[in-house]
């Protein structure tokens, strides 16, 4: 039995967001495809991820010095002993699926966030005299990516930093079999192109889902 964290970013629904509702279908064909497998849905706007501000910052330089966790602050606390659960977690899982626009040319500040909190030297990469060396080599990830208009090929290519940024990291973290489905040009459709474009994007998503 394989563990997938099913990682959305988006703040809309499925019926308002083309990376939803094709992430969900992807899901579902997933899910049918392995009944054994636990899916575990972590939706980025609801999930709390603390930024690497002063408490983290202070509280990891506690550690690293040799002193105990009991010697924090009660901010610093609670805000490393949550970025080490989220950090875990993704460690015990084996694959990934991660659901996104593109906004600004680039991913959304929770996915960076989340990025942030499962980019930790010890659990998910390690520096040695080599240069750092990813420690997730085993796991498989996939990125489904929706954007007005079209980046993954043409003269807006080189302006693609979304999927481009993810799957360096998860690179970085020794990961790679990396798939994307990239759901391009939303933006350009009108009204009665749209669910035909959706629903070549789901069948996609589905024939992927049972390669996955």
């Amino acid at each position: 039995m394989a563990t997938v964290l099913y990682i959305t970013a988006h703040p809309l629904d499925p019926h308002a967001s083309f990376s939803l509702a094709v992430g969900q279908q992807f899901i579902e064909a997933y899910r049918e495809a392995n009944p054994a497998d636990e899916i575990v849905h972590l939706d980025l706007y609801k999930e709390n991820i603390p930024p690497f501000d002063a408490d983290v910052l202070r509280g990891w330089g506690t550690l690293r010095a040799g002193l105990s966790f009991d010697q924090l602050s009660d901010a610093e606390q609670l805000k490393v002993d949550r970025l080490g659960a989220i950090v875990d977690q993704f460690v015990a899982a084996d694959k990934y699926v991660y659901v996104s626009p593109m906004w600004n040319f680039s991913i959304p500040p929770v996915l960076k966030a989340y990025t942030d909190a499962t980019s930790i030297p010890g659990k998910t990469f390690k520096y040695t005299q080599n240069g750092p060396i990813g420690l997730l080599p085993d796991k498989k990830a996939i990125h489904i990516q929706a954007s007005g208009s079209v980046y993954s090929e043409g003269p807006l290519a080189p302006l693609e930093m979304g999927y481009s940024y993810l799957k360096k990291i998860l690179q970085f973290y020794g990961i790679q079999s990396i798939e994307v489905i990239f759901v391009e040009g939303t933006s350009l459709l009108s009204a009665e192109e749209a669910p035909a474009f959706k629903e070549k994007a789901i069948a996609r998503a589905k024939e992927a889902a049972k390669r996955f």
